[in-house]
């Protein structure tokens, strides 16, 4: 008997989901032979794929408790259609990634709608990378085990905070252990064109409030650099979406302002970096370039969210190895004589860049990169077991 190709619905609603969901697409079609049906919403690495988004998926990127109250009504409308498409086609598994403002809300819409329709119909609801639980509001832990089946984690200690609310947690191990290194070719060509040294990687975010509120400091700081050693280049790799803002903002300075799919040969040649906090501080590190941590939200967001922390560092590598391994600026602290300055360090200081390197080694080994399959394997074989037959509401 021939096995019906599930379907399989999936949403991203930023570009480090949008990553992660290409790479369980993959998964999941080198697992089923390619015998399934995508629907839903994902960004250009998804698209890579073959997935086709039902509405573009920067309508959803908006990052900050208060940042997004313009963008409300549109996300309202969003969800709102969501669930009816997804009711309407009765997917085998619903699958969401991250971005829990919006992922969340339309399975506790679905959830809700099930429930009161009484119709015996119970989509399973599988969701990749948990809320932060263990830095903020530790009580969203219970509230989301009462609308998922499934939880699949990207950090080993995550876990038990959810598995003594009765969800089915698994860690599959952080995707970003699966990049791969850019072809000899593809650095043979940005070396040609980038001949300078020492070289600078700024990775200013994904979104245009993240990039109208970082880049113009990092480009300030990029100036003092340059006065101290002239022969400094830098390098952006822009994602689609910002790169006309990130060129803009550059101007005539001595950096070159690349194409995402330069992103990977970038890392490659990177002497340091200077980034946008959050998933890109994870990659650095795995890719082993020595890396200054960037942070800033409007005054109100980071007024509400220090009262909710309840964790002193913020990188994925320090809280990891609990160490302070990678430089962290926040805030009012983030000026470009300081970013300046710890940049210069890991410059000059290569003992100090070494140490960050030798961390960015035993990140690899703690996120499964020794593992016989990968994170977007075990992730894949999750959602199958799901698609291929449904339990009960």
């Amino acid at each position: 008997m021939v096995q019906k190709e599930p379907l399989i619905y999936v949403i991203a609603g930023e570009p480090s989901g949008d990553l992660l969901g290409a790479r369980l697409i993959s998964a999941l079609k080198a697992a089923t032979g390619d015998h399934l049906r995508l629907r839903g919403i994902g960004g250009p690495r998804m698209a890579e794929e073959g997935f086709s988004s039902r509405i573009p998926m920067s309508d959803l990127s908006v990052m900050g408790l208060v940042e997004v109250l313009p963008h409300i009504f549109t996300l309202k409308r969003h969800i709102r259609n969501t669930v009816l498409d997804i009711e309407a086609i009765q997917p085998d598994v619903l699958v969401t990634i991250d971005s829990p403002g919006f992922c969340h809300r339309v399975s506790q819409a679905l959830r809700k709608n099930q429930a009161l329709r009484k119709n015996g119909s119970c989509i399973p609801i599988v969701h990749y990378v948990a809320p932060t639980v263990w830095a903020w509001k530790p009580k969203r832990a219970e509230k989301i085990a009462k609308f998922l089946d499934h939880l699949m984690v990207i950090l080993p200690f995550e876990p038990p905070y959810f598995d003594k609310h009765g969800l089915k947690t698994d860690y599959v191990g952080h995707a970003a252990v699966e990049a791969k290194t850019a072809p000899p070719e593809a650095i043979d060509d940005l070396n040609a064109t980038i001949m300078n040294q020492p070289r600078l990687l700024m990775l200013p975010g994904s979104r245009k409030g993240e990039v109208s509120r970082l880049l113009p400091i990092f480009l300030a700081s990029f100036d003092k650099l340059k006065q101290q050693n002239p022969d400094l280049v830098g390098m952006i790799p822009a994602v689609e979406g910002v790169s006309d803002l990130v060129t803009q903002t550059v101007g005539t300075r001595d950096i070159t302002v690349l194409e995402q799919k330069d992103k990977d040969a970038a890392f490659a040649i990177a002497d340091a970096a200077l980034s946008a906090g959050g998933t890109a501080i994870l990659e650095l590190s795995l890719a082993e370039v020595p890396t200054v941590a960037a942070y800033r939200v409007s005054g109100l967001t980071a007024f509400m969210v220090r009262r909710m922390l309840t964790i002193d560092r913020y990188s994925l590598p320090n809280i990891i190895l609990d160490a302070d391994i990678i430089p962290e600026i926040y805030q009012d602290g983030l000026t470009p004589d300081r970013l300046a300055d710890e940049v210069g360090s890991l410059l000059k200081d290569r003992a100090r860049a070494r140490a960050q390197i030798v961390a960015g080694k035993k990140l690899r080994q703690i996120l499964g990169g020794k593992d016989v399959q990968s994170p977007s394997q075990k992730a894949a074989a999750i959602v199958l077991r799901y698609a291929g037959w449904h339990t009960g509401c």
